[in-house]
């Protein structure tokens, strides 16, 4: 009976988070409703806040839900940051309410301004540990600060989601109007900066 009762718990918990994600994607922290959101997962508002204490609590819980997501489908390699491009653009465009719902945080009190609260920071944290150990192995050239890297690298991955009127206007007027290549123009922007890494064979 037990496990019976915890299924039922953790299928309403996962419900709630699944109806968040889309609510807050189409409507940032601050547009989100509670009450959508529970009717979109079939319970009641005091269910929503029995498990998450606070809107924001629920949004930093999903949050971490997709940066795990993101992390098993991207993968930094400061060796060949032209390949990482590639693979966030493919991801988010993929994924564009995913991508929706990273930009309301950066936009929202939800992730404060000077990084010290909020689910990305470890994230980011991480990631530019990771690039500083690659210049110090000889991977990547060390005059580069891993804050300008990351930065530099994350914006060129994400501009024709972060511009989507120059992004609708290259879909008819582009001289090559397929996707693939605004793919290849990231990928060939990126390796202008960064060069991959010449690794002995």
């Amino acid at each position: 009976m037990a496990s019976t009762a915890s299924a039922r718990a953790d299928s309403t918990r996962d419900r709630i988070a699944a109806a968040a994600r889309d609510e807050f994607a189409r409507h940032g922290i601050a547009g989100a409703r509670v009450d959508r959101i529970a009717k979109a997962a079939r319970t009641s508002k005091e269910r929503v806040y029995a498990y998450f204490r606070s809107k924001e609590k629920l949004y930093e819980h999903v949050a971490a839900a997709e940066l795990a997501a993101a992390a098993g489908a991207v993968h930094l390699d400061p060796a060949d940051l032209p390949a990482y491009a590639g693979q966030l653009f493919d991801y988010f465009t993929a994924n564009p309410d995913r991508y929706r719902f990273v930009a309301w945080g950066r936009l929202e009190p939800a992730v404060a301004p000077d990084g010290d609260r909020g689910p990305y920071r470890d994230a980011i944290l991480a990631k530019i540990e990771t690039v500083r150990r690659a210049q110090e192995a000889g991977d990547l050239d060390p005059a580069w600060d891993p804050v300008d890297v990351l930065a530099l690298v994350s914006q060129i991955a994400h501009t024709w989601l972060d511009q989507a009127e120059i992004a609708a206007v290259a879909r008819r007027a582009a001289a090559d109007t397929a996707t693939a290549a605004r793919r290849a123009a990231v990928v060939r922007a990126v390796a202008a900066i960064f060069p991959p890494a010449r690794r002995p064979s």
